[in-house]
């Protein structure tokens, strides 16, 4: 049995540094020098020698972004700018005189825009959030460069972008603005060697590189953390060797991308997104229509290099799974890593196919120059299963499978082949989100021809070499999941006892967030217990034993306000504005009355570097240190990771999300999970489920896309993560998905999260989701979504509105208190009694 007990948060009055945070900030360091990824290095112009003098230009250099703006902010003590990093390291600064006065003049700028912010936030504070999204800081430029006696330079591009506005193909976003263009070219007239920085969560368009010889260096940092500029030093220096591999496709023009076309407002229409590039995103559309890029898939350098030589590939035993294992060898000069991807070509049968997908990846430890290691990647044979929208199943056709193994997906070589002799049913399913106005899709009649020429040669190169494996011990049996699903109790004796107690009143407040929402009503700011947090459940059953639990934004780190007062034995309200930005929109917080508390979160590499590491190991690792946060500081339920698919590179969360990639998004979600579910009563909420691809006019866009599209990409990432991990929670996201919000929608949410996948955790709204006008709260509950935050009079209303004339049912708003009630008793507000 269990029964509440006190839970205070380990929050302090003593403004120093704790050892725990030392501690974790020597973590996000190095996460995030493992997700660096170095994308040129002629001449092997880095490492650089210590004695090295660095000029340094461009805004990132004195002032580096960690991380991208909204709900994925963190509030953090420091941060490490690339200037500081570089400095701490050893390095000359040749042009201290620039950097102090680019730091002046930001300071300046910064300071009007916190101006306008605060200005327009007394006006007109409904809309605050959405002005702040749509009016990212435009950094300026700088001053003119000058030569001065260094021995290279280095140009920092920055951007950022945040949620509630998508990205733009404009100068100053995806392309370098004039002044930065202009800046780089004297850059490159005064200095011969020039290394290039970019820092950004997103892609930018990189065609200066074919216009600037001088350029010979390219080192992607993406957003980095709080310790950026530390990590960035440590790769430039050598101390650490980039080991980072792009997870997206970064193509030569912008207009390459299959979507470029019609993404977000480029066409003028942010309410429909017709998906007409169906399953090929990414990679899988590059390399199966043979589209040039510059850099592929899975692309990173190392300071080394390294001999890969595929050494067997066993079936398992279990009949469901093969093993790919592979001799890895450093024959350069460099102590590194390396990462080993592995894919497959399916055979060219009745189902059209992308021309190869990702099925598994491993990194190797640091390796000495000389030495070698062995690595083993364990395949699920599902990986290589695609969807048929014609008869619902997922299937295997028989066929030979081709097996390619390198460092990239352009290095990876043909190595064996697995054939089955069968087509093979895995299962069988309920057709779900039906498209309503059918739209053309992409397909691969024109390039059919030239797909089996490619396939043959491969096959080929496996032929010559006869390493055909016949997989004669496969063992699936074809699961039936056709049944429709309902919104049906638990199976908890003591989670119903409780619920049997409840009201109809109490049971409708459980199913909504505790929301202060007239404390400004902004996104991801509507908890009371814990200051900065974005909610907690309610308090309507605590007379029953059931406790509030907190939620906490992410996926950077844990978003709280860096510290708060209490007077009188109470915490004292500040506004809104000083959960963001670090708190500078509401400087006057510095001087309030009360007792100061201090509740510093560590401030990690944003999703998308955290991918570039390709280190499952390392990822669990940041999760259980995001455990140990959430632990002293109170914290249930983590509102991340965000495991959308980079459908774009416009889109505005991308640096959120981890990847192009379906498999390498589900497998980075499940590692971060299971490291932050190692502490008992913890819990990740994977988001944002599903297709949030799009930020403009996100909570009434609706994504168009077919069955298999949905199920072989956007959904697959998700299910990865729900089967390997369980994690505590599910955030629906705000859009529709052929014509039905995601929050509302019963084929989602019922049918296949929990009847397919077998998901036994919590499903919650994303922030105001019900304000939609497609959405209600009712809606929720006929789908199974639990909980609707953070809880608004209007969600009240409607609950109670469509109990009493009969369109929502009792029964359904008990099935979703029972799960949220189920999820409290888990958390660590509870102890075991006899």
């Amino acid at each position: 049995m269990k029964t509440m007990k006190k839970r205070l948060p380990e929050t302090t009055t003593n403004p120093e540094i704790q050892e725990w945070e030392i501690e974790h900030a020597a973590l996000a360091r190095k996460a995030a020098s493992e997700g660096m990824v170095l994308l040129k290095n002629e001449n092997s112009i880095l490492p650089l020698a210590k004695e090295t003098k660095i000029a340094l230009y461009g805004s990132g250099t004195v002032v580096t972004i960690k991380g991208g703006m909204g709900s994925g902010d963190v509030n953090e003590r420091y941060c490490v700018s690339i200037r500081e990093g570089l400095e701490k390291a050893g390095f000359t600064i040749a042009n201290p005189e620039w950097c102090d006065g680019y730091q002046k003049l930001y300071d300046e700028k910064r300071q009007l825009w916190i101006d306008d912010m605060r200005d327009f936030s007394k006006k007109n504070p409904g809309e605050f959030f959405q002005y702040y999204a749509d009016n990212v800081f435009e950094r300026p430029v700088g001053d003119c460069p000058t030569e001065c006696q260094a021995d290279v330079a280095l140009y920092c591009i920055s951007r950022n972008a945040g949620e509630g506005a998508d990205r733009d193909a404009q100068k100053g976003d995806y392309y370098l603005n004039d002044g930065e263009r202009e800046m780089l070219r004297e850059v490159c007239k005064l200095y011969d060697n020039v290394i290039v920085v970019i820092n950004a969560g997103g892609l930018i368009d990189l065609s200066f590189l074919d216009e600037e010889p001088s350029i010979n260096a390219v080192l992607h940092i993406s957003q980095p953390g709080m310790e950026g500029g530390n990590a960035v030093a440590d790769v430039i220096s050598g101390k650490v060797s980039p080991s980072g591999r792009l997870t997206d496709t970064w193509a030569i023009d912008y207009e390459d991308y299959p979507s470029s076309a019609t993404f977000s407002h480029n066409n003028g229409n942010v309410d429909d997104d017709n998906y007409t590039e169906d399953i090929y995103v990414g990679y899988r559309y590059f390399d199966t229509f043979d589209v040039p890029y510059r850099y592929g898939f899975g692309y990173g350098i190392s300071y080394s290099s390294f001999s890969v030589a595929a050494t067997g590939l066993e079936l398992g035993e279990d009949g469901k799974s093969f093993r790919v294992k592979a001799d890895i060898k450093n024959v350069g000069k460099f102590e590194a890593k390396d990462v080993i991807q592995v894919y497959v070509s399916a055979p060219r049968t009745k189902l059209q196919k992308e021309f190869r997908r990702l099925v598994g990846f491993t990194k190797t430890h640091s390796l000495k120059n000389d030495r070698s290691t062995e690595i083993d990647v364990n395949i699920p044979v599902e990986r290589l299963a695609s969807f048929d929208e014609s008869t619902h199943e997922w299937k295997l056709e028989k066929g030979i499978y081709i097996v390619w193994i390198g460092e990239s997906l352009d290095d990876s070589k043909p190595v064996y082949g697995l054939e089955i002799k069968e087509d093979t049913v895995l299962s069988k399913v309920r057709a779900i989100c039906p498209v309503k106005d059918e739209f053309d899709r992409l397909d691969l009649s024109e390039v059919e021809a030239k797909l089996e020429e490619r396939y043959e040669k491969a096959l080929k190169k496996v032929h010559e070499s006869g390493k055909i494996v016949k997989f004669e011990n496969l063992s699936i049996e074809c699961s039936d999941l056709t049944r429709i699903a309902e919104n049906e109790e638990i199976d908890d004796k003591e989670v119903l006892d409780i619920v049997e107690k409840l009201s109809i009143d109490q049971l409708c407040h459980m199913v909504k967030g505790d929301s202060d929402v007239q404390s400004g009503g902004n996104l991801g700011a509507a908890g009371d217990s814990m200051p900065g947090a974005a909610g907690e459940t309610s308090a309507a059953a605590l007379n029953e034993g059931v406790a509030r639990i907190i939620l906490a934004d992410g996926p950077a780190g844990i978003r709280l306000q860096k510290y708060y007062y209490v007077k009188d034995g109470n915490i004292v309200d500040v506004p809104f504005l000083f959960n963001i930005e670090g708190g500078v929109l509401y400087p006057e917080a510095e001087n309030l009355e009360g007792t100061r508390y201090y509740q510093y979160c560590t401030a990690i590499p944003v999703g998308t570097l955290l991918a570039q590491s390709f280190d499952l190991d390392l990822i669990k690792e940041v999760g259980d240190m995001i455990g140990d946060e959430m632990h002293r500081l109170g914290v249930t339920l983590w509102l991340a990771p965000g495991m959308n698919i980079h459908r774009n590179p416009l889109c505005g969360r991308n640096f959120e999300y981890y990847s192009e990639d379906p498999l390498l998004s589900g497998l980075m979600a499940s590692a971060m999970t299971k490291g932050v579910q190692k502490h008992a009563g913890c819990g990740t909420t994977i988001k944002h489920f599903a297709c949030n691809n799009q930020e403009d006019n996100r909570t009434e866009a609706d994504s168009r896309v077919s069955e298999r599209a949905l199920r072989e990409i956007y959904l697959k990432g998700f299910e990865t993560a729900v089967k390997e991990s369980q994690p505590l929670s599910i955030m629906t996201s705000y859009n529709l998905v052929n014509g039905v919000h995601t929050a509302n929608s019963k084929d989602l949410i019922t049918q296949l999260l929990r009847y397919e996948w077998g998901f036994e955790g919590l499903v919650m709204t994303d922030w105001f989701t019900t304000n939609s006008r497609r959405c209600s709260a009712a809606g929720c509950m006929r789908a199974g979504n639990d909980l609707i935050m953070p809880g608004t009079p209007g969600d009240d209303e409607n609950l109670r509105e469509e109990l009493k004339n009969g369109t929502l049912e009792e029964k359904d708003v008990r099935a979703c208190a029972e799960r949220v009630i189920r999820t409290i008793l888990q958390s660590e507000m509870y102890e075991e009694v006899e």
